[in-house]
């Protein structure tokens, strides 16, 4: 077929299992294991439906400056998107358009090789150090931006706020982008680095810690010229990204700061507790500051234990790629999810 030589061809991002299941556990997504602010459910009942008719605001403006204004910050250093894999894709588009190769480490996020190949932009893969360690030296080099998790994903690893400057401030000539999708649980954010280097690009999301995935919420925090081109960028591609219900609902959790800090603190409470448990299985992985834990086995292969879980309606993530595939990523849920998952972890590891 002659028009196929005019389609752009790219492999896709591949998400975890979406099973729906009665009774399953599903801890596989990193999605929180607790509802969002009760608050929520109050402001969608009382939306006026009449409104959806209507074009949402395009500058999503109550969101934003709920955002500012929890985080100390001018609304013009603030851009909100459709989940941060949205702002992500529109910092890809805006940021990295040079011709030198974008940095980011061979084990992290997935999708910023996609969205690399899918926007025609070179890069290079940085490996990891020993303990998943990013070591800042090997982003001393010519680069046309830069981008890392913090804490990484899927190894949960965080790296302090001295190696990030590092990064930072060794290259002014490129934007570099730290996402934080897993900071609220653990690590320390790069915001205060705002205010000295004017190339620094934070990304936050909804997803994780505001228990939000439904909604697609995610949002960038940087200098006010970088947001004023990620805007340009987005409304030419699309202006009304982010609907109503999404707005109204992302602002009340911003308010609800007291629901939203004890929904961590019970999530975090109960991540330390299972390291103690699975280190007592035989497992060992990188010390945590997500709402997951990356473990392999002392033992038992990971692709294994995944099928084996899997046949009880057990879902974790294991990713078939050199250097993590003996390793599971198992998302935080609820203490009574995480205490079957441990009590069938016990019985199957004594059985062999």
């Amino acid at each position: 077929m002659s028009w196929e030589k005019n389609v752009r061809k790219v492999v896709p991002y591949t998400p975890g299992d979406q099973p729906n299941k009665a009774g399953m556990i599903k801890i596989n997504t990193n999605e929180c294991p607790y509802p969002p602010a009760p608050g929520i459910q109050k402001v969608l009942a009382e939306l006026d439906i009449s409104k959806i008719r209507l074009y949402p605001d395009t500058t999503a403006a109550p969101l934003v400056k709920a955002l500012a204004d929890y985080y100390g910050v001018s609304e013009k250093q603030v851009f909100v998107g459709v989940g941060s894999d949205d702002v992500i894709a529109m910092a890809f588009l805006t940021f990295f358009h040079g011709s030198e190769p974008i940095l980011f480490p061979d084990i992290t996020y997935s999708f910023y090789d996609v969205w690399a190949d899918l926007y025609r932009i070179p890069y290079e893969v940085i490996p990891l150090h020993e303990d998943f360690r990013i070591h800042a030296e090997d982003y001393k080099k010519k680069n046309g931006g830069i981008i890392f998790p913090n804490p990484n994903a899927p190894t949960g690893v965080f790296e302090s706020l001295d190696v990030v400057e590092e990064i930072v401030s060794a290259n002014p000539d490129s934007v570099v982008i730290v996402d934080e999708a897993y900071v609220d649980f653990g690590g320390e954010t790069a915001l205060p680095l705002l205010e000295k280097y004017d190339n620094l690009l934070i990304v936050r999301t909804f997803s994780k810690s505001r228990a939000m995935a439904g909604m697609r919420i995610g949002f960038a925090i940087g200098n006010e010229k970088l947001m004023k081109l990620l805007n340009d960028v987005k409304f030419s591609f699309n202006s009304y990204t982010m609907n109503l219900p999404s707005i109204v609902c992302g602002v009340e959790a911003v308010k609800d700061d007291a629901y939203f800090k004890a929904t961590l603190e019970k999530m975090i409470k109960t991540r330390e507790r299972v390291k103690k448990e699975l280190s007592g299985l035989g497992f060992t992985f990188p010390d945590s500051y997500t709402n997951f834990i990356f473990a392999t086995h002392k033992t038992k292969p990971a692709r294994e234990i995944y099928e084996t879980l899997k046949e009880q309606d057990i879902y974790v993530r294991h990713f078939n790629k050199p250097g993590i595939d003996n390793y599971l990523r198992i998302s935080i849920g609820t203490d009574e999810e995480m205490d079957r998952v441990l009590a069938f972890l016990g019985e199957y590891l004594k059985e062999r």
